[in-house]
């Protein structure tokens, strides 16, 4: 591992400052950053260390119904806060869903907006990846890509999100609050990760010293609250990234679609609003048949980045039977999820 300076800065404006010298980096619990340093994915030559910074660990339930969830609240505790889990359910079950108890205990809310792809040929220090070093190439285009992108991606980069918190969030219009050298300023959380393009190391909207201090979910996001689920297809129960996931969230008045929210994961490097498949819903009942004719207007764009078409059934499947849950109704407590992706196949029995 690279030798590095370690700052422990007591203010936000202090934490910046320190930050914006070439080839910081920001710290807090490191659940993804240390794995990458020792590696020898990523180097930084500064650790600025926001553990201490006073504000950040909250969750505050808003006056106007909204709730802001200060970037160092851990994922464990924000799923297990009861109101949270009864306003925005799908958030939590998506929260529940990643990594292990061990990792949501230690994990934050900023961290987890901001881990990198777990795409194998970035991991791999031996292998060419634009992520890593533009220009060198992607050798993950001519090789394993059953895993990788399906919707967004370009020839420079194939690789996914692993997010889960982030789909549910971008469904629900989530904002991403950032404290820069010149100003505080919001993001939609649907705009805050970038697609590859040419540039694929340019991951976010963040500039060199932002600090991701909060996220805010609106007040409009708990009108869902009755009707949100979020589903996981991942190839074994415990401690694994998504092969595609969905998160659904309904209105439903007079056994109609008011209005609907669907975003995926797994399937390009940003979580992936299907606005065009919201749409078509509003104004229709809660079927199966709408809900097929959904999924497919939220695939229209896929298409194979190497040997995973399967992913595109997989992913029609898993957005027809997250809404499906959502329109059932949201549970007191969430059923374990399917464990395997042929949970979602034919001839299978589902809960």
């Amino acid at each position: 591992m690279k030798t590095f300076d370690y700052v422990r800065p007591t203010t936000i404006s202090e934490a910046v400052a320190a930050a914006s010298e070439p080839g910081a980096a920001y710290l807090a619990a490191g659940t993804n950053l240390l794995d990458l340093m020792k590696g020898g994915i990523t180097g930084p030559s500064r650790l600025v260390d926001v553990t201490r910074l006073p504000g950040l660990d909250r969750i505050e339930h808003l006056a106007g119904g909204g709730v802001r969830i200060g970037a160092l609240v851990r994922n464990a505790d924000l799923a297990h806060d009861p109101d949270f889990a009864r306003r925005f359910p799908a958030v939590a079950e998506a929260l529940l869903s990643g990594a292990s108890a061990q990792l949501r205990n230690a994990a934050t809310v900023g961290g987890n907006l901001l881990q990198r792809t777990r795409c194998a040929y970035f991991y791999d220090a031996a292998s060419a990846c634009n992520k890593r070093v533009p220009g060198a190439g992607c050798e993950a285009r001519s090789g394993d890509t059953r895993l990788h992108a399906i919707l967004g991606w370009s020839e420079s980069c194939i690789a996914t999100n692993p997010s889960d918190f982030c789909v549910p969030l971008a469904a629900l219009d989530a904002v991403v609050e950032i404290e820069g050298k010149a100003r505080r300023r919001e993001v939609p959380l649907e705009n805050f990760h970038r697609l590859p393009g040419d540039t694929p190391e340019r991951e976010s909207a963040l500039e060199p010293g932002d600090l991701i201090v909060a996220v805010r979910l609106p007040a409009e996001a708990a009108a869902f609250s009755a009707h949100a689920r979020y589903l996981k297809v991942r190839e074994r129960t415990s401690y694994a990234f998504a092969v595609v996931s969905a998160a659904a969230a309904l209105r439903i008045e007079d056994d109609t679609i008011v209005e609907a929210r669907i975003a995926l994961g797994g399937v390009a490097l940003k979580p992936w609003r299907a606005r065009a498949a919201e749409a078509m819903l509003a104004g229709a009942g809660p079927d199966e048949a709408a809900f097929r004719r959904a999924a497919e207007a939220a695939l229209a764009d896929a298409k194979p980045s190497g040997d995973n078409r399967f992913k595109i059934e997989l992913a029609r499947r898993i957005v027809t039977r997250a809404l499906t849950l959502a329109a059932a109704g949201t549970p007191r407590r969430v059923p374990a999820l399917p464990a395997s992706p042929f949970a979602l196949l034919p001839g299978v029995l589902h809960a």
